[in-house]
């Protein structure tokens, strides 16, 4: 018989971080590259006495209740910052909408969130303005900026941010009730089908958080001045704005701007030590460096997630920046954190070719979640590093539902995640995707990784993006074919990307053809879009 413990038993709120970030670190920066252009510092204490205004606008003048949910169209800011704290901290939800969906995409789900009210940046008023007929539920329009940039716009009423919070005072107390009340709403990018929302919790959030903190994971401390390039509209911009504020560290917003130029530049200006992105940013971060031969000095450390990040990224960093890259894998189901290539003493002492290796992975996973990894027949895999499977995920942050039940119930009868991506493991716990269970190619009855290819690829040095799709062979049921963007100013032909690839990849799994195109299709969240590639290339090997 079990007795409990005599342990208090605090809820754990979101509005704590911001609380302590203001009371024991309240005068570290938080610093934008503002929407309307110049730089804007300010302190954690500043941020949370700002949240509190616009948590008590919430109530008074829009009459906001807890559960209501609450958009956002907006880029990595101060002010998104502050609807981070100030939307959930008094119990409404915080849905976080991408910008870079399609306009039905974006209409469908702020009508299926329900959300009340639309706070966005200047760059989506034109976007909004085209969508209102089609949306039902928005009731007020909060345009995030000052009087003296507010636009002429057809947005019945829209109200300027900034009136808005000073007609509140800050005297306002955090609200304490239940933990696993919902406090942030993201959907995914919905490359198949309609999005579906992933509703975390206030517990689930601080969960995350303090696993992130993790020095098996993110690492970081009171000492770094942390970067998330990852928008905030996607997962969370992978929980920093959370992690930061738990530790008390410096954070800079890039805001808009996110090109090469731009990320050097308040990298360098604002000391950063740690960054996260896609693997697209950092390819235009190369380009802007190559081209204008300028430095990345402060930044030790950088988070690649989102799709696998080529080899021969991980090396340029290393090798001509001397950055570290963490690989990490998650979803927005996951909130996003789920496996972080960090290393262990047993990985440490293992000759360089089998350490880069295992660095090249995606990662291990980290305490609270669990992961399983079974076959074509339900058994678990053996660690080899070689058979693959399906990986399942179960754990305090990931989710048990989608949003309002969209695409019925998602987990086993033991309460695990199908994540839809096809993994090895190996000996020592860590995990390589193979590819998406959806994009592996199946040849002859023979599996081929479409990510291996592309990742060899990308090593090229004209190329600048590769996708590998499986195409409809009539004798081989499907085939590779490999769809290139080269490097600027560089040209490429097929034969000479065959010929790189030859000896690196076994022949049968060489693509059967090479499209060198100007651009490659992604989704919202700069990934390739596999979809569109084989819907384009469908009958390219018919014949």
């Amino acid at each position: 018989m079990t007795i409990p413990g005599l342990m208090q038993d605090n809820e754990l709120m979101i509005s704590a971080l911001i609380r302590y970030a203001a009371e024991y670190h309240g005068h570290m920066e938080i610093v934008t590259r503002t929407v309307e252009g110049p730089m804007h510092r300010y302190t954690y204490a500043d941020a949370e006495k700002r949240a509190k205004q616009l948590s008590k606008a919430l109530i008074n003048q829009f009459c906001i209740q807890q559960g209501d949910r609450i958009g956002t169209l907006a880029w990595t800011t101060y002010r998104h910052f502050e609807l981070f704290y100030g939307v959930s901290g008094m119990g409404a939800v915080l849905h976080t909408t991408n910008p870079r969906l399609f306009n039905d995409q974006i209409s469908y789900i702020i009508n299926h969130a329900e959300d009340r009210v639309l706070f966005l940046d200047l760059d989506f008023v034109p976007l909004v303005e085209k969508i209102l007929p089609e949306l039902k539920s928005i009731e007020k329009f909060v345009i995030l900026t000052d009087r003296a940039h507010m636009p002429q716009t057809s947005l019945p009423d829209a109200i300027c941010y900034e009136e808005l919070l000073a007609a509140e005072t800050s005297e306002y107390d955090w609200p304490v009730f239940d933990e696993r009340a919902a406090s942030s709403l993201c959907y995914t990018s919905g490359t198949t089908g309609n999005p579906k929302g992933v509703l975390y919790s206030h517990r689930s959030t601080i969960i995350h958080a303090l696993s992130a903190a993790q020095n098996s994971a993110y690492a970081l401390s009171v000492y770094d001045s942390i970067m998330p390039i990852a928008p905030m509209y996607h997962a969370n911009a992978w929980g920093l704005p959370y992690v930061a504020a738990m530790l008390g560290a410096k954070l800079v917003l890039p805001g808009p701007k996110m090109d090469g130029e731009n990320i050097q530049d308040i990298i360098e200006s604002e000391g950063v030590t740690f960054s996260c992105a896609v693997p697209t940013v950092f390819s235009m971060l190369f380009q802007y460096l190559e081209e204008s031969g300028k430095k990345i000095d402060s930044l030790k450390r950088t988070m690649i997630g989102g799709s696998a990040v080529p080899k021969a990224m991980t090396e340029k960093f290393l090798n001509t920046y001397g950055v570290t890259v963490l690989q990490l894998w998650g979803m927005t189901e996951t909130s996003p954190l789920g496996v972080v290539a960090s290393s262990t003493p047993q990985t440490d002492a293992l000759p360089p070719k089998e350490r880069a290796e295992v660095r090249d992975k995606q990662g291990r996973v980290q305490f609270g979640l669990e992961i399983k990894v079974l076959d074509e027949e339900g058994k678990a895999i053996p660690r080899d590093g070689v058979a693959f499977g399906d990986l399942w995920v179960r754990g305090p942050w990931v989710t048990a539902s989608y949003f309002r039940s969209e695409g019925g119930e998602i987990l086993d009868k033991d309460g695990w995640f199908p994540t839809g991506d096809v993994v090895t493991i190996d000996q020592y716990g860590y995990i390589k995707i193979t590819d998406r269970a959806k994009d592996v190619i199946k040849s002859g009855g023979e599996w081929i990784s479409s990510i291996d290819i592309e990742n060899l690829a990308v090593a090229h040095p004209k190329v600048m993006q590769a996708g590998v799709v499986g195409i409809y062979h009539p004798k081989w049921e499907e085939r590779p074919i490999l769809v290139i963007k080269p490097a600027p100013d560089q040209t490429l032909t097929e034969e000479e990307v065959l010929d790189f690839l030859k000896g690196k990849i076994a022949k049968w799994w060489m693509p059967d053809a090479v499209f060198i195109v100007d651009e490659l299709p992604l989704t919202a969240t700069g990934k390739i879009k596999k979809t569109a590639l084989r819907d384009q290339y469908k009958d390219c090997l018919s014949s």
